[in-house]
């Protein structure tokens, strides 16, 4: 399950910021849409956001840091789901943007129950991570990083497979 989570997640962040990085001026209204930037920080987001979303993207591909970027993207998902929730309270009509286009819509083409649904089980695949970060076919497995040595007094290895396979041996 963890390395269905961890390649789940990263195949969401690697389209998210292909698609983003691939058309930054539809990226640049998508961030402005939202109305909570000054004017001064819209273009570095949307320059930022793709870039930050490839590197997550990677990192998780190769399964190195795997808590910490799972971290990283549960602290980015509650972000955009917020940033979604409050366009919703606002009133505002614009698509979110998180996987390409984004911007103002027509009234009534919102679909803010959706993106932040989908969003929130992005998000248990982060938690899920962070509970549980070691992984199959990981770099973090094959450094032995996260493996139990340095898990506490108990001894106890939580993981359900075999270090060897963990640890790439």
């Amino acid at each position: 399950m963890g390395t269905l989570a961890r390649l789940g997640l990263a195949a969401v962040w690697l389209v998210s910021g292909g698609l983003k990085i691939a058309d930054p001026g539809q990226t640049y209204i998508a961030v402005q849409a939202y109305d909570v930037l000054p004017h001064a920080l819209v273009r570095p987001v949307a320059t930022g956001l793709p870039l930050l979303e490839l590197v997550l993207g990677l990192l998780l591909l190769a399964g190195l840091a795997t808590r910490w970027v799972a971290g990283v993207s549960l602290l980015l998902l509650a972000v955009l789901v917020a940033g979604i929730a409050q366009s919703w309270a606002r009133g505002l009509s614009i698509d979110c943007g998180c996987f390409g286009g984004g911007g103002r819509v027509a009234a009534g083409q919102t679909e803010y129950p959706q993106e932040i649904l989908r969003d929130t089980g992005f998000a248990l695949l982060a938690v899920w991570l962070l509970a549980r970060p070691r992984t199959w076919f990981s770099v973090d497995g094959w450094l032995g990083w996260g493996n139990g040595r340095n898990a506490g007094n108990s001894g106890e290895d939580p993981d359900d497979y075999p270090k060897s396979i963990a640890e790439g041996n």
